[in-house]
């Protein structure tokens, strides 16, 4: 069953879904440290990472050294700055004008190179003609979009024949999403995201085929288990259904229920 955020609707234009992530960009909230300070962009991959601990292990930056990479919506470059670390040929595009500027400022900060283009994903073959890469990464970003096929298919146009594509969307059968459902929680922590699409397994594997894409592998992962109150004042709580766990079963609940879909696919 389609969720509220599911549905088509005329209305949700590229211009909208800027408009929302220019307001408050992804991630932006992760430090009280002054903005574009050294110590604020620590602290921002440090919060991340410990909140979401599988986005290592999914990007597996240092396996990407002296390859090209493209990242659809590098946000405000907290995966970006770990990939160009690691050595790869980084290019990020983003639709925010805001969260681009924090991640070239950010590369500026630690002396990183990359390339970047500020454009609609769903146009991506015309702002970056002729290239090909060998990887192809977007982690939380294909679901907000009003045709996320177009991405998709603009995508394959991009990635080399022997390249990966590795990608986050937001799962179907999910304890967030159940919670989105009873009216206990909503897709994004500020409210408002005018496009939060939610996929099975299946519904995945297909919209990827249809791009041309073969899936190499689907897993679920991860379920936010603090306490927002005092989250959003940097205090680590878990809420206590999820603190009275031992920790194996709630790794076995997010392997399960995870609101993320961790995709890998290969162009066909």
């Amino acid at each position: 069953m389609m969720t509220a955020e599911d549905r088509p609707n005329a209305s949700i234009t590229i211009e909208t879904v800027a408009e929302y992530w220019n307001r408050r960009p992804c991630n932006i909230r992760h430090s009280s440290a002054p903005i574009g300070t050294r110590e604020y962009f620590d602290a921002v991959e440090e919060r991340k990472y410990f909140v979401e601990p599988h986005i290592p292990g999914f990007a597996d930056f240092g396996s990407w050294r002296d390859k090209a990479v493209l990242e659809i919506g590098c946000g405000i470059g907290t995966d970006a700055v770990n990939f160009a670390r690691h050595g790869a040929r980084y290019t990020g595009v983003e639709l925010s004008a805001v969260s681009l500027e924090l991640a070239q400022k950010r590369f500026g900060v630690f002396g990183l190179n990359g390339s970047w283009a500020r454009c609609n994903a769903e146009e991506l073959s015309e702002n970056l003609p002729g290239q090909s890469f060998d990887l192809i990464y977007s982690f939380g970003v294909i679901h907000h979009t009003p045709n996320p096929v177009r991405v998709l298919t603009e995508a394959r146009k991009l990635i080399a024949g022997d390249g990966e594509f590795r990608l986050m969307l937001y799962a179907r059968a999910s304890w967030k999403d159940a919670m989105i459902a009873a009216g206990f929680d909503q897709p994004e922590a500020q409210s408002g995201c005018p496009i939060a699409r939610v996929f099975s397994h299946d519904e995945a594997t297909q919209l990827l085929d249809s791009a041309g894409f073969r899936v190499t592998s689907i897993e679920q992962d991860h379920i936010f288990p603090y306490v927002v109150e005092k989250y959003v004042k940097y205090e680590y709580e878990l809420q206590p259904w999820f603190a009275a766990m031992p920790r194996d079963m709630f790794r076995a609940l997010e392997r399960s229920f995870g609101w993320h879909l961790l995709i890998k696919a290969k162009p066909i």
